[in-house]
């Protein structure tokens, strides 16, 4: 085993394989729902000619979960062995609602995936040609700390949301549980999986988060064996599961139908719509992905004490070059484009440092694409308070924001707010860059402003300007 130690740098990194091991089952745990959902947002829209992903004739889930599951585990090793760090991918949530919604209305399914595919190629080259690398590096050290704390509430309010502890309401724009009160049983299981698993981690017993979703999920599934609560899916039940319900499946492995995969048209996509709509869809996905993961891999890098002081993260050139590459991996599968994963930082509070624990989350998504059945065990309930934890830890870093100095605490302050606030970790961040850029300016302070972050602040106002200009030019 020396040599895993070694090749990972355990060691150095001041873990163990006993942790790796914990916070790469912790980070599956926690992200395994994409594999059940992913196919409920692609494998429910329709395309241009009225036809559902895969074979067309009806919705075909189980097609896109084996996708789903293949891709996220591949491209996780590979991240592993080539970026070394504890970061794991999977189809992009609100990447594949796009995809689903906003293009593939307009042109056929492989054209769509073929608009993800050149995306991920244009990503690649610029992290082979160092423009994403450099853009990096351009960002203050407190703007990136900014980053891993609006991500941190930007986490914890997806776990709040996906168990239901908080919805929308008519009359405000949240509320607490079901009209006000915490009135089911998922919520309950919620609830107590969340006291439990804070008390552990404030106690720092060894896998207290893993402990949580494990032990969170018997609980779930001793509710729904007693009370029979059934899914919420349909809005019929709302007081059932969010998504997946807890019961053990009846059989626990199946031979997977991998056709989906190879199924895109690179350019198809320009004869169905006009060019400049084409590169506005590739624009728009383009920077929500690179910015979604520059900011996932500061929050989660920061979080496991692999940001250094003057904010690098080893081997970035070659984090972002595998999640580039990604990207244009799940428009060739048909799953849409895959991203790092903010969840990761589960594994990461469990007290993972190194790619052998993406190593392990990617084995357990490979094993995901045969036995899918037991990945639909965990609901969202049960997962979801590792991550209102994780937030926690998260957000810790704020103590690192000198809020003395309003020339960085606004546009920090901006940052931090508004990925929760708009769900979107690219509107936070395009935020603070635009307001940074604009205080030095209007304060006489260009030259404390890299280059490079001029242009991103610009690309930003473009990609903000972007529904205005799509009605000016009758695209939208």
């Amino acid at each position: 085993m020396g040599w895993i130690d070694r090749f990972f740098g355990i060691t150095e990194r001041q873990s163990t394989l006993s942790r790796e091991i914990r916070g790469g089952l912790a980070t599956f745990f926690t992200m395994a729902y994409i594999v059940v959902l992913n196919p409920l947002i692609l494998g429910g829209a329709k395309d241009a000619d009225g036809q559902f992903l895969g074979d067309g004739g009806a919705a075909n889930y189980a097609l896109i979960a084996a996708a789903t599951a293949l891709v996220a585990g591949v491209l996780t090793i590979l991240m592993g062995f080539v970026g070394r760090v504890p970061f794991a991918l999977a189809a992009g949530l609100g990447l594949n609602a796009f995809v689903a919604f906003g293009i593939a209305p307009l042109m056929s399914w492989e054209d769509a995936m073929g608009l993800i595919v050149l995306e991920g190629i244009v990503i690649t080259i610029l992290v082979l040609t160092g423009f994403r690398t450099a853009v990096f590096h351009a960002i203050p050290m407190q703007l990136k700390t900014a980053i891993s704390v609006g991500i941190g509430l930007f986490i914890a309010l997806i776990g709040f949301v996906d168990s239901g502890f908080v919805r929308k309401a008519a009359g405000t724009p949240l509320e607490l549980g079901i009209g006000g009160a915490l009135t089911s049983w998922p919520i309950f299981v919620f609830v107590v999986g969340l006291l439990v698993t804070a008390v552990l981690v404030a106690r720092r017993v060894k896998g207290a988060i893993l402990i949580g979703i494990v032990g969170t999920t018997v609980l779930a599934i001793i509710v729904e064996a007693v009370a029979k609560v059934g899914s919420s899916m349909g809005g019929k039940n709302p007081l059932g599961w969010n998504l997946v319900v807890p019961v053990f499946p009846e059989r626990i492995a199946g031979v997977p139908d991998l056709s989906l995969i190879g199924q895109f048209s690179l350019f198809g996509s320009f004869t169905k719509i006009s060019v400049v709509l084409a590169v506005l869809l590739v624009f728009t996905l383009l920077i929500t992905d690179f910015f979604d993961t520059m900011g996932t891999i500061v929050g989660v890098g920061g979080q496991a004490g692999l940001v250094a002081s003057d904010g690098t993260l080893p081997r970035t050139r070659e984090i972002l070059l595998v999640d580039s590459v990604a990207a244009a991996a799940g428009g060739a599968a048909g799953t849409s484009s895959n991203t790092t994963y903010i969840e990761s930082a589960a594994g990461v509070g469990e007290g993972a440092r190194t790619g052998f624990a993406s190593i392990i989350t990617g084995v357990l998504f490979l094993l995901a694409v045969f036995l899918s059945p037991l990945v639909d065990i965990v609901p969202y309930e049960a997962a979801a308070p590792a991550l209102v934890i994780v937030g926690f830890l998260m957000m810790t870093a704020i103590r690192d924001i000198d809020f003395t100095d309003y020339e960085i605490a606004i546009p920090a302050f901006l940052t931090i707010v508004l990925m929760p606030f708009t769900y979107s970790i690219s509107n936070g961040i395009g935020a603070g860059f635009i307001t940074y850029v604009l205080i030095k300016a209007i304060k006489g302070k260009t030259r404390e402003v890299h280059p490079l972050m001029w242009v991103v602040a610009a690309l930003f106002v473009v990609y903000f300007a972007m529904g205005p200009v799509k009605i000016l030019l009758g695209l939208a």
